[in-house]
């Protein structure tokens, strides 16, 4: 490059014609757009899943207070706010509605997978199409495809391959093409490269990528070069040390699971680097959660997959100019991997050190290797080459959407996604916790149990599986059981109002009342505007004969949450108990109207309004409470009884 590089970019090759664009290029547009979203139908039926909730149903940038200006101003979007942005207006469009999200994301998946085909012609790879293809419908992608939460990953790909593709374009503009031309590229670059940190700030290795795409197309590289590429570099120093402050202070990623020695890192990183194109190579099986592998960095043979790959790469750098393609993939696999593979500290490796979603980016290099491999060796063939690889390809490509369609069904919700994390890892605690939770809601006590007892064998020091196992018990009419638990978490965190609330749940079960008071008034002491704290705090306080002491109790139940059935309901019947009739209908019928199957509800109301000289409607609120429940005894003897004293006739039967 001559002296005055530093003024402009270099001359492209004499080879260097931009590819010509036709109708048949737009057609492999559309194509590769039916493609995937023929793969990806499953999702369309799909909801939110794990860690969505942090993302979009319950940021308070998306439905809560902070809004969208709390996007660029606060935490809570985390490292990537333009991908919350994203979400932000997906949700002022269509609401919490899964499905525009789903879209959205497996749009960008594809727009994704056609820029990688431009930049790949643009680098005059051959098979261009066919590398392409083999990335968007790899079942490795689902991860990112099918998880809204890697709408991340999709969106920073998009702006990635364009300040890719912008950069490349500034290479090959001439002098006198015009100045202004090349300069719109290179700016174009740099914002793309900006959007696509904003996005996931895994894009920070791009600068080292734009250097290899520079030495691809000239075969050289000079180091004062990095003049221009210096504005890349400085946008990703600072996104690297903003996200790993983030991971640590505000993701959480500190504590033991994260406090691996650099020998232990080092075991991991070379580990990591086969595992990944293992899956590249042979997709099966892939799962939600990895095992999280275990290093022993005293044994030699652990360090041997990480010098493996060391000297792999030494050997193809030594012939970089005989092997450029081998070089290049290899050297782009591992810059795009590097912070991921375990040298810093990231939250999700708290679950395993891997994830199909780390390799989004860096598998582009492999895929793009094996599309011109294949056309290649189709080259080669002469007389069946220019047949024989397109259908050899085309052949792989459907096997691969095959398997995409079938991968994107596990995420289809939760429930799925964690069985079948379970099935294929049961050593994954998190996926026996959160199955376990998703099987109390279900009221699959038994099962749920089973699995977080399973979770608490694995890694003793869940909490979040301590206190879904206590829950599970106490719902299974197992209170002593869940006792400790609950006493065990409230151990470590005195000041948990919730813990403290359940605990009076569970002993107020097994009459334990005096004991259950204390724990509900601990409890709204931390938080007084706990509607069920304070029902069932007023609800013990009756059931010992304090019914003045109750009465406040219940009557800031109601107000905290009008539509409280129960404490509409306790707190009717202790008025009645007060002499405060006329108030105690109010909220019996308010009781009745915020929940109508709701029998004691009916007979409480009925038996009041017999005895308020209203037998009529008494009695219609008692054939309810029958109706509702007629295994009630106590119900139908009252019925009956009010029948014969009041007597029975057409607008007193239904």
């Amino acid at each position: 490059m001559a002296s005055s590089a530093a003024q402009s970019p270099p001359p492209p090759p004499a080879s260097a014609a931009a590819p010509s664009w036709s109708g048949r290029n737009w057609l492999f547009v559309a194509l590769v757009f039916a493609i995937v979203l023929a793969a990806y139908q499953p999702v369309w039926h799909a909801g939110f899943i794990w860690d969505d909730d942090s993302h979009v149903t319950a940021n308070p940038c998306i439905v809560g207070p902070v809004g969208f200006a709390g996007i660029w101003t606060s935490p809570a979007a985390n490292y990537f706010p333009l991908t919350t942005t994203t979400f932000w207006v997906l949700h002022a469009l269509w609401g919490l509605n899964p499905l525009p999200y789903h879209v959205a994301d497996v749009l960008l998946h594809a727009a994704s997978a056609v820029l990688l085909w431009l930049v790949l012609r643009r680098l005059r790879v051959p098979g261009a199409w066919l590398g392409a293809l083999l990335w968007a419908v790899h079942p490795v992608q689902v991860e990112s495809a099918a998880w809204i939460s890697e709408v991340k990953n999709t969106q920073s790909a998009v702006f990635y391959l364009l300040s890719i593709w912008c950069f490349l374009g500034w290479l090959e503009a001439q002098p006198t093409s015009g100045r202004r031309r090349q300069i719109a590229h290179y700016l174009l670059a740099l914002i793309c490269a900006a959007l696509a940190i904003l996005s996931k700030a895994s894009t920070v290795m791009l600068p080292l990528v734009l250097v290899l795409c520079w030495w691809w197309t000239a075969r050289e590289w000079r180091w004062r070069d990095l003049l221009w590429l210096a504005p890349f570099f400085a946008i990703s120093a600072v996104a690297s040390g903003w996200t790993i402050w983030e991971q640590q202070f505000h993701s959480g990623a500190l504590g033991l699971e994260w406090n691996q020695s650099v020998p232990e890192r080092l075991i991991i990183a070379g580990n990591a680097v086969w595992f990944y194109l293992g899956k590249l190579i042979w997709p099966h099986p892939l799962i939600f959660i990895y095992a999280r592998w275990a290093s022993d960095a005293s044994r030699l043979t652990e360090y041997l997959p990480g010098l493996a790959a060391a000297a792999t790469w030494l050997i193809l750098w030594w012939n970089r100019r005989q092997l450029p393609s081998l070089f290049f993939a290899a050297t782009y696999f591992g810059v795009s991997l590097f912070p991921v593979l375990g040298f810093f500290k990231v939250f999700f490796q708290r679950y395993s050190f891997v994830g199909d979603h780390f390799q989004y980016l860096a598998s582009m290099g492999v895929f793009a290797l094996a599309g011109a491999g294949l056309a290649t060796a189709g080259a080669r063939w002469q007389k069946w080459g220019n047949r024989l690889a397109p259908a050899l390809g085309g052949l792989l490509v459907l096997a691969l959407a095959v398997l995409t369609f079938r991968q994107s069904r596990i995420y289809a919700s939760e429930d799925v996604l964690w069985q079948d994390t379970a099935d294929k890892n049961p050593t994954a605690w998190i996926a026996h916790t959160n199955l376990g939770g998703r099987l109390i809601e279900s009221g699959r006590f038994a099962e749920a149990i089973a699995h977080l007892e399973a979770a608490l064998r694995l890694d003793p020091g869940v909490k979040q599986a301590k206190y879904n196992l206590a829950l599970a018990l106490f719902k299974a009419n197992r209170p002593a059981e869940a006792i400790p638990y609950y006493q065990a978490l409230l151990k470590a965190k005195p000041d948990d109002a919730e813990i403290l609330a359940n605990l009076g749940d569970a002993v107020s079960k097994l009459h334990r009342l005096p004991e259950a008071i204390r724990y509900y008034k601990s409890s709204l002491q931390i938080k007084p505007d706990n509607p069920t704290a304070q029902n069932n705090l007023g609800v013990v306080l009756l059931q010992t004969g304090q019914l003045e002491e109750a009465l406040p109790h219940l009557r800031e139940a109601v107000r905290l949450k009008p539509a409280y059935a129960d404490a509409q309901n306790n707190l009717g019947n202790a008025l009645l108990e007060s002499g405060l009739s006329d108030e105690a209908l109010l909220h019996l019928k308010a009781a009745v109207q915020a929940q109508p199957t709701f029998a004691d509800a009916h007979f409480n109301l009925g038996l009041a309004l017999i005895g308020l000289g209203h037998p009529a409607e008494g009695i219609e609120h008692l054939q309810q409470a029958v109706q509702l429940n007629p295994n009630d005894r106590d119900a139908r003897d009252r019925l009956e009884e009010a029948r014969r004293q009041f007597g029975s006739s057409p607008s007193l039967s239904r």
